[in-house]
């Protein structure tokens, strides 16, 4: 079998190139300012708001919840778990243990 020769002059073969949207640049902006509202949210627990806490612990589970969506959609949209690992800086079968279980 001859490999094909891009005509753009580029050396990737596009037939085998997967086709993913570009990446969206406000997903940095959105998550910074998540963290932003976490600190600050634990700032007034920590000020005396003892009775927040439970509702602050609340959100390690919603948080948790969220990434298996996103992984799940990850997934659905034909990204690897080889793909999804590497921005984690985890193994692929470390992602596939964590996240690879039947949804719920």
């Amino acid at each position: 079998m001859t490999p094909t020769t891009p005509t753009n002059g580029s050396p990737v073969n596009t037939a085998l190139t997967p086709k993913r949207p570009r990446r969206v640049v406000e997903n940095d902006e959105y998550a910074a300012f998540i963290r932003r509202v976490i600190r600050a949210y634990a700032r007034r627990v920590a000020s005396g708001d003892i009775e927040a806490l439970a509702d602050m612990t609340a959100l390690a589970s919603d948080l948790d919840t969220a990434i298996t969506q996103a992984v799940t959609g990850l997934r659905t949209f034909g990204y690897s778990w080889a793909e999804i690992a590497r921005p984690l800086g985890i193994s692929r079968q470390a992602a596939q243990q964590r996240w690879g279980g039947e949804p719920a």
